[in-house]
């Protein structure tokens, strides 16, 4: 509870709080926020969700009506307020609101905060608070007869609602219904502010200016201060809503900067309206100093899509995020805040949330603001058309208004976007084919479109956002991945590999502006399998691994694209350990390619993270274990990297550096087979120039020729003039063709959390694990004989167990 001498807040998600099936009499207890699946879990009157194919059995929820109630008290004091405003941060989906037996709200979107002025209906003593929830998806089949023709999309597309609870082919079926967010009571007398936004000028580098503008609602004709940490001013306000400004400067101002750029700086400011030295509302607020702009500009091959932070043009390195669980409450705020810690750890500075799930919540933001993860946010629509009704979009622009209002302070927030592949699905899928418009329908659907994301939401967006922050992407990608142009202007989705069947090699070749969108499945760790399966469970016949599959070919693409690379193993275990290195490696090919092309200017995968223990593109699992991948993309996301790529004629090196200088670097080119022993050995020097990203070396393929390649691999270490040091190790031919020898791999502890590792041969993709829950420095790597690798821990474990791909070798 916060109390101040004018202003108390309670949250009535505190309250004990019931829920039944409408046509039951039977009430049980109910957690707020919470969903209607986790509170029967907790009942026990359902099944675990999540384990085995227990989701087939349980789609009798979506088709239910249910009903939320709680009583709570009302003090004297409390009641004695001039104003009491019930506000609902979040109601799932449909929700009909009653208070002591008089109806105050019908809400009918997710993603709004309701509020509903409440004084006359309060008493004092016990209150009444009910909340009838009704089907999301009756109500979406009801919205779809309404047209003559079918949408793209189903019954969801009618909800203002998580369209991955519709099912995803990375996520089950839960369509969900509760009060998934807190419900707050607020009372207040004389003033409050209702909301704040800042506004920059960094144009004078020695003094920045803040205006801070706000909306405050006044009870009645009075003089107030306004105090902004140090400063404060006097405002007559008049009674009803007051837009004040003021304006605040900062000497030496230290800018915020992009994770590995510099320090993610924030400014804290307490925002207070007083009266007579009696604080009557505050707020806090953090606040980055920062200009981020997106540049668009025609160009000798389409147009250029690309960043500039604090004048600097920044390559975008980083993932996809969806929402991090099916039932959202259980995301508390250190799973988000660990989404974000993955991204840092592995070197990303951006991440994108993806349009089908929901707008994260305020703990993201706050983590990417301390973190300087940038945030591409879309909006919620994703791979369908959407309804164009006059209620529909009145409807969403509430939403847009809500979400924009709550997250437009955050530093981290670089670009607004309209959704998610819902151009490209309408040019490039064959809807039109599909269901069979007329040519009426066709421009019907195609006029809503335009009038949704190319009218509303960016005319909303202009009056909201000050106009160097108001940065709007209508779609994303811009043009279909079937399409040459996809690649020459905007950014991409490319999805040639794994949707296409085209082999990783074809990453080089598909290199777009900015790749917002690629990605490979690897299988989760096998102690998340047996999370949700039993050991007889553990193979791909059973319902449980299949119903943890969703996409429809999945374990049949990947085991294609493993045949092509490695020997395929038989045993289970063995078999989701080679999938996890066949993902890393394909995505290794996929960055390095980007971050490469001189014309590409960002790489964003899918995806980061899963919403439910599941086989999927995502680098880090449900339970947050780091695959193959999420420790390749580190490496591939280091500030200074060695690419080794291959063409008809040579083998190529690239360097990658973002270090904003010119330098001097000596490269140590060696050739080794796999005992260590040196076959050949070159040194060469070169001046680089700051942000490079050239190619430096040319092997020719035939100095090679006469060599078992089978047998050896090339070794690449670029040495800075800084002592910084980037290493690479190119095999000559696919991981199942290799030579290899079984090692003798030794690791010795040096203390609690560091530990060394020696082999007496080349030792490939090395996998260390424990009993216990542990991110490790690196993992699945490889390792020259005689080397020693130094690994940390993220914590103390009792034991480690190593394997390397040798072991999987029939």
């Amino acid at each position: 509870m916060v109390l101040w001498a004018q202003n108390k807040e309670r949250n009535l998600s505190l309250e004990s709080w019931t829920f039944r099936k409408v046509t039951q009499t039977n009430w049980f207890p109910a957690k707020v926020p919470g969903t209607v699946h986790t509170d029967l879990l907790a009942n026990q009157l359902i099944p675990d969700p999540f384990f085995g194919a227990n989701e087939k059995q349980l789609q009798w929820i979506e088709n239910e009506d249910w009903q939320y109630q709680t009583a709570f008290n009302i003090s004297n004091e409390e009641l004695n307020h001039q104003n009491a405003i019930l506000q609902f941060d979040g109601l799932d989906t449909f929700a009909e609101v009653t208070l002591n037996g008089t109806k105050i709200l019908s809400a009918n979107n997710m993603f709004r905060t309701w509020k509903v002025d409440v004084k006359k209906l309060l008493k004092v003593g016990p209150n009444k608070l009910e909340i009838t929830f009704a089907s999301a998806v009756k109500k979406g089949k009801e919205e779809a007869k309404k047209l003559t023709y079918t949408l793209p999309g189903d019954e969801k597309i009618y909800t203002r609602k998580a369209q991955y609870h519709f099912g995803w082919d990375w996520g089950p079926r839960f369509v969900t219904s509760g009060i998934y967010k807190n419900i707050k009571l607020h009372f207040w007398n004389n003033a409050t502010i209702n909301n704040l936004k800042t506004k920059q000028d960094l144009t004078n580098k020695e003094v920045a200016k803040v205006e801070f503008i706000l909306e405050i609602n006044s009870a009645n004709n009075s003089r107030y201060e306004l105090k902004i940490n140090h400063k404060s001013e006097f405002f007559q306000l008049k009674k009803g809503k007051n837009n004040l400004s003021l304006t605040y400067e900062i000497a030496n101002p230290k800018l915020w900067w992009p994770n590995g750029l510099g320090e993610a700086k924030l400014y804290p400011f307490e925002i207070s309206l007083t009266q007579n030295n009696q604080v009557i509302d505050n707020k806090k607020l953090n606040i980055g100093l920062r200009t981020i702009e997106l540049v668009q500009e025609k160009d000798a091959i389409g147009k250029s899509f690309y960043f500039k932070v604090n004048g600097k043009s920044v390559f975008m390195k980083g993932a996809n995020v969806i929402p991090p669980d099916s039932f959202l409450p259980r995301a508390t705020d250190s799973v988000y805040k660990s989404i974000v810690k993955n991204a840092v750890d592995a070197n990303m500075n951006m991440l994108r949330v993806w349009g089908g799930g929901v707008y994260a919540e305020d703990s993201f933001y706050d983590e990417c603001d301390k973190n300087g993860i940038l945030v591409w946010q879309d909006f919620m629509f994703a791979c369908a058309m959407y309804p164009g009704d006059e209620a529909f979009l009145e409807n969403v622009k509430q939403e847009v208004i809500d979400n924009v209002t709550r997250l437009q302070n955050h530093p981290s927030i670089a670009l607004w976007c309209g959704n998610n592949e819902n151009d490209e699905g309408w040019h490039n899928w064959g809807w039109q084919k599909q269901y069979n418009y007329s040519e009426q329908d066709s421009t019907k659907i195609w006029k809503d479109y335009q009038k949704l994301f190319h009218d509303l939401i960016p005319i909303t967006l202009d009056n909201l956002l000050p106009k160097n922050e108001n940065r709007y992407w209508p779609s994303s990608p811009s043009i279909g991945w079937g399409r040459k142009e996809s690649l020459l202007s905007g950014d991409a989705h490319y999805w040639g590999v794994w949707w296409g069947m085209e082999p990783f090699e074809m990453y080089q070749k598909k290199v777009g502006r900015f790749m917002s969108e690629y990605g490979f499945q690897g299988m989760p760790d096998i102690k998340t399998f047996q999370a949700f399966a039993k050991s007889d469970e553990l193979h791909f016949d059973s319902e449980a691994v299949k119903n943890h599959q969703k996409h429809p070919t999945g374990y049949k693409t990947i085991n294609e694209y493993m045949a092509r690379d490695y020997q395929v193993p038989t045993n289970f275990e063995d078999y989701i350990y080679v999938s996890q290195l066949l993902q890393a490696e394909g995505m290794k090919i996929a960055i390095e390619a980007h971050r490469t092309d001189p014309k590409c200017m960002g790489t964003l995968f899918w995806q980061l993270n899963d919403c439910w223990p599941v086989t999927s593109w995502s680098s880090v699992d449900y339970y947050g274990k780091w695959k193959a991948f999420q420790y390749q993309a580190k490496r591939s996301f280091e500030d200074v990297m060695i690419s080794i790529k291959e063409n008809e004629v040579n083998y190529e090196i690239y360097l990658v550096s973002e270090a904003s200088h010119s330098d001097k670097v000596r490269f140590e080119i060696e050739l080794l087979d796999f005992y260590g022993k040196l076959v050949e050995k070159d040194e060469v020097e070169f001046d680089i120039t700051a942000d490079t990203r050239d190619l430096f070396v040319a092997l020719p393929k035939e100095n090679y020729s006469d060599n078992n390649l089978k047998e050896l691999v090339l070794s690449v270490s670029c040495i800075m003039q800084n002592g910084k040091k980037a290493n690479a190790l190119y095999y000559f031919v696919k991981p199942k063709d290799l030579q290899l020898n079984q090692p003798n791999i030794q690791l010795t502890k040096i203390d609690e959390l560091t530990y060394e590792i020696t082999t007496d041969v080349l030792t490939k993709n090395v996998y260390l694990s424990a009993a216990e829950e542990v991110i490790f420095s690196d993992n699945f790597f490889d390792i020259l004989p005689g080397q020693k690798l130094q690994i940390k821990l993220s914590k103390p474990v009792k034991s480690i167990k190593v394997k390397s791909l040798f072991d999987t070798l029939k």
